[in-house]
């Protein structure tokens, strides 16, 4: 023992040793002490046998003074002072709750010192920093720095666990994979059912006809009653149309049926050529209707209005968004991974558990990584998106059979198929597992947009198919999208370093919202056809003054402003919200943007949708419901809040939970599982949305 002094003269002083009774630790046994600043404690703990890892958590009622709790080797001399416990280890700082992991094969000799030192300031945990006199003679008034600690060594769980929690996530999303078979088979019957019950009716007789469809045999009754949906824009009354219209709704045997020869029977020109084509090398729209202002400023506009440009044009636009995301996803992904498996080396190599701001309470170790459970919990992302992507081929290969085949309903009826912006959605959702892998390999605050960049992703997508529904030929270009998302990637990571408090931050970004959103509203409302120029100003004035000075008229496309006018009290009143509140977590806010514009349109698109006389399937129906009551429970979970980046290592541990399913996977691992679920049937829901539209004619459906 080394007694020293810094004062000049000889100080005498008295030496006192004890024998510590109580120095072993015993597993599920808890273990209470006081701990100081000048009087640090330390305990063993020997494994038993049959026990490879263990827990060791250590609570107190005080959250100050800040404590430093460390694990370390059975060495001499024991580093339990403030400026050298973290010098071996492992480590972390505390407030009121602390757990660290030990595993057995990190200690040759199966045991461990858990030391606990407690800190003279308070800064490192997240308290104030005490005030110091300048004048020697004033002394500093540190308080009363005892704490009082309780110390529970635990058994961590077994190697079985592991396997079984493996397997329970598998299970539960293959299970997807094998209910999607069986609706998969059950709907391929019903078609084959359905495509039986047509060549009987055409190869029979009238009588047999009639036997047949339980009811006389006319020309609507075969082409309209007998499939489900058909009734929907059926020619009911033949006299209202012309028979170039008539000849154009029918197939060449339903032709036949109505008593017309086959070879007069007509479509109208289609650009079908095998040749490779642009969209920039021609006007896609027939020479008799270029002038786009003529067709998208009318006031009530049906699908067939919006889909005129050459479909092999469109299909190679939207195929763009897929191998733009595919690469975009390549180049993010791998210096992503590269910076975790860094962040995860460091924590291992310096025992510096305040890197990563785990659930330490539920963190399960595996190989390298410290909370292997957080990474599993995405699987279901990934393997969802992958289904979803199978799914979509499945569609687009039926879809391209039928127009190989010029199927008359594939050609001319529903909304037009555009399987690019799919591609990218389920693209987006695997990236989007991954990619929360990786953050939680090591969650913290420089690295927390990992986890958020592809939910843009995908809220944008989401925006874009739903409109792309009913506006294929004006939809976004891949390029415009992804510099959009960029631009709000660029103001999330903008905000996470600078917009805490940053009141000229906030400024700038709620008028650049509101200006985004003005403009974005501008462009919907006028379909694009406007320009942004110098004589901007000039138009608006004039529109104010003949349509609301000199006479005062309502708006020309009455729906679209309701649309627009409730995006913009939602976007400024958000604004108004960031700009007043400005809330700590700026990537969770600008994510509540993008979803609440989201929401609104689509529940705009479903209310119009039922206005205009459409109707909601049973299986899209299914999968709304479905969807909300997932997402209500993801939602709990995710707010549950087990760890937080924006407090100190220290005091983000106060929320710690412990495991609730499996003793394997906390609240936000339940929050992945229902998370990845309900993105996956919000992506069926813009799938199947439509369904009821598949044997209408385009001219019959309208745009909203």
């Amino acid at each position: 023992m080394d007694v020293s002094t810094l004062s000049n003269s000889n100080i005498s002083f008295q030496l006192q040793a004890q024998r510590v009774e109580k120095f072993l630790l015993h597993t599920n046994e808890p273990f209470n002490f006081t701990a100081t600043p000048s009087q640090p404690q330390y305990y063993e703990y020997i494994f038993p046998e049959g026990i490879n890892s263990v827990i060791v958590k250590v609570t107190s009622p005080l959250a100050f003074p800040c404590t430093v709790i460390s694990i370390q080797d059975i060495l001499c001399p024991v580093y339990d002072l403030d400026n050298n416990v973290e010098f071996i280890g492992m480590y972390q700082t505390m407030t009121e709750k602390a757990a660290i992991t030990v595993q057995k094969k990190d200690f040759p000799r199966s045991s461990f010192f858990v030391v606990v030192v407690v800190k003279t300031e308070d800064e490192a945990c997240g308290g104030r920093l005490h005030y110091y006199p300048i004048t020697p003679e004033e002394q500093p008034i540190q308080g009363n720095r005892s704490k009082l600690l309780t110390v529970t060594v635990t058994p961590a769980i077994s190697s079985e666990l592991y396997v079984g929690s493996v397997l329970f996530c598998l299970g539960v999303f293959l299970s997807f994979y094998l209910l999607t078979f069986v609706i998969s088979c059950i709907e391929q019957w019903r078609q084959q059912k359905k495509g039986g019950l047509l060549t009987a009716v055409i190869g029979t007789s009238p009588d047999e006809k009639a036997s047949l469809l339980g009811k006389a045999v006319t020309p609507d009754s075969v082409l309209g009653s007998s499939f489900e949906g058909y009734s929907y824009g059926s020619l009911g009354n033949s006299s209202n149309f012309s028979s170039e219209a008539i000849t154009d709704s029918m197939t060449s045997g339903e032709a036949a049926i109505a008593g017309r020869p086959m070879e007069n029977v007509t479509c109208r020109p289609r650009h079908d050529s095998q040749s490779s084509v642009e969209e920039d090398e021609y006007d896609t729209l027939a020479d008799i209707d270029s002038d786009k202002n003529v067709i998208r400023t009318k006031k009530y506009l049906c699908v067939s209005d919006l889909s005129r440009k050459d479909k092999r044009v469109l299909n190679k636009k939207y195929q763009i968004y897929f191998w733009n995301i595919s690469t975009i996803a390549v180049f993010y992904a791998l210096p992503v991974v590269q910076l975790v498996i860094t962040y995860q080396t460091v924590v291992n190599v310096t025992g510096n558990q305040d890197i990563c701001y785990y659930n330490f309470l539920c963190a399960h170790p595996l190989g390298a990584l410290s909370a292997f459970n957080n990474i599993l919990s995405n699987l279901g992302y990934v393997m969802l998106g992958l289904l979803f992507l199978l799914i979509i081929l499945q569609k687009d290969i039926t879809h391209r059979r039928a127009l190989i085949r010029s199927d008359y309903y594939a050609l001319e009826c529903g909304i037009p198929k555009h399987f690019g912006l799919f591609y990218a959605m389920g693209t987006a959702l695997m990236m989007e597992g991954l990619l929360s892998a990786c953050y939680h390999v090591c969650p913290n605050y420089t690295n927390f947009q990992f986890d958020t960049s592809f939910m843009y992703m995908i809220a944008g997508l989401c925006m874009l198919k739903l409109y792309q529904k009913r506006h294929p030929d004006i939809n976004a270009s891949a390029y415009t999208a992804y510099a959009s998302l960029a631009a709000v990637i660029f103001f999330s990571v903008l905000g996470v370093v600078f917009g805490k408090d940053n009141l000229v931050f906030w400024i700038v970004f709620s008028i650049i919202h509101v200006v985004a959103t003005l403009l974005l509203s501008t462009q919907l409302y006028y379909m694009g056809r406007w320009k942004l120029d110098t004589g901007i100003f000039r138009r608006i004035i004039y529109v104010v003054y003949t349509d609301c000075i000199r006479q005062c008229s309502g708006p020309t496309y009455v729906d679209r402003m309701v649309l627009l006018v409730m995006g913009n009290i939602v976007n400024w009143s958000l604004a108004t919200y960031g700009l007043i509140m400005r809330p700590s977590d700026f990537a969770s806010y600008l994510l509540a943007i993008g979803i609440c514009n989201l929401l609104l349109y689509f529940a705009f698109y479903i209310i119009m949708k039922l206005r205009s006389g459409e109707r909601v399937k049973f299986i899209p129906l299914m999968c709304i419901l479905f969807t909300a009551v997932v997402w209500g429970f993801a939602l709990f979970f995710f707010f549950q809040g087990l760890s937080t980046w924006q407090k100190t290592p220290a005091e983000s541990r106060e929320h710690n939970r412990d495991c609730i399913l499996l003793d394997f996977f906390d609240h936000h691992d339940v929050w992945h599982f229902l998370s990845s679920t309900a993105l996956f049937g919000s992506f069926l829901i813009l799938l199947t949305l439509d369904n009821d539209l598949d044997t209408v004619q385009r001219d019959k459906i309208c745009v909203f």
